[in-house]
C-alpha cells in the first residue's frame, strides 16, 4: 500500500463504545497506483477511476456498520472521510501491517468483530450478516486461492497473511488459534477485479 505522501492526521472517533460493536475494515491502495495488471485493457485515469468505484461500493455494502479505512494517501483518506469512513493512518506497512495493525487499534476502541473487506469487489452486498458467527469466517475468492474478506474477533490475536493462497494460510491461522472456522462462497463477493477478464461480470440471474 505505497502512498505518495508522508504525513497525515488519523481520524478516529471522540469516544470508544460500550457494548458488544462490529466494525468493516477496508484496506485501500492508493487510487493511483491500484490495478496496474489491468493496463492492457485500461489507461491510467481509467484505472483509478474504477479503483475509487469498486472501494466506494464496498463501503456501500457496509451499511449500517461503521467503516474505517486503512490506508497510506491522503486523496484515499479524503476520499474516506467524504464517504462517512473513518481513517486510519498507516504508512509503509504494506497491506497485512495495515491489516494487523488496524484490527488492533479496533480492537483498543472497543470493536469486537472486524469485518475485513478487501476494495476491489465491485458487485459487494450486505456484509454485516457475516459478523454474526463467533469464530472465524472467510471469504475465498472464485479460484479458491485469495481472501477476500475476513470476519473475526479482534482480541483472537489472527496474523493476516495475503497473498497467494492466502485462503489456506488464514484457514491455518484460525486452526492455530483453536478457532472454529465457517467458510462462505457467496458469487458476488468471490468476484475481485485483478485481470482484464474480470471486468467482465456474469450473469448474477444465472449465477445466484
Amino acid at each position: 500500500m505505497a502512498g505518495s505522501h508522508a504525513n497525515h492526521p488519523t481520524y478516529t472517533p471522540a469516544v470508544s463504545h460500550s457494548e458488544p460493536t462490529r466494525a468493516v475494515l477496508i484496506p485501500v491502495k492508493a487510487f493511483s497506483d491500484a490495478k496496474a495488471r489491468l493496463a492492457a485493457a485500461l489507461n491510467p485515469h481509467e484505472r483509478s477511476t474504477l479503483a475509487q468505484s469498486m472501494a466506494t461500493t464496498v463501503v456501500a455494502a457496509a451499511a449500517p456498520l461503521d467503516v474505517w479505512v486503512v490506508c497510506d494517501d491522503t486523496a484515499v483518506a479524503t476520499w474516506a472521510t467524504q464517504h462517512g469512513a473513518s481513517v486510519l493512518w498507516k504508512p509503509s506497512r504494506g497491506l497485512n501491517g495495515a491489516v494487523n495493525e488496524g484490527v488492533s487499534d479496533l480492537a483498543h476502541l472497543d470493536v469486537d468483530t472486524v469485518i475485513v473487506a478487501h476494495a476491489d469487489l465491485p458487485h459487494a452486498e450486505h456484509l454485516e450478516w457475516l459478523a454474526d458467527y463467533d469464530g472465524v469466517t472467510l471469504v475465498p475468492d472464485r479460484h479458491g486461492d485469495g481472501t477476500n474478506v475476513i470476519v473475526i474477533p479482534t482480541d483472537s490475536g489472527f496474523v493476516f497473511s495475503y497473498g497467494p493462497s492466502s485462503f489456506q494460510r488464514h484457514q491455518a491461522e484460525a486452526k492455530r488459534l483453536g478457532l472454529a472456522v465457517r467458510v462462505i462462497h457467496d458469487d458476488r463477493l468471490a468476484w475481485d477485479v485483478d485481470r482484464p477478464e474480470d471486468l467482465v461480470p456474469p450473469n448474477w440471474g444465472e449465477t445466484t
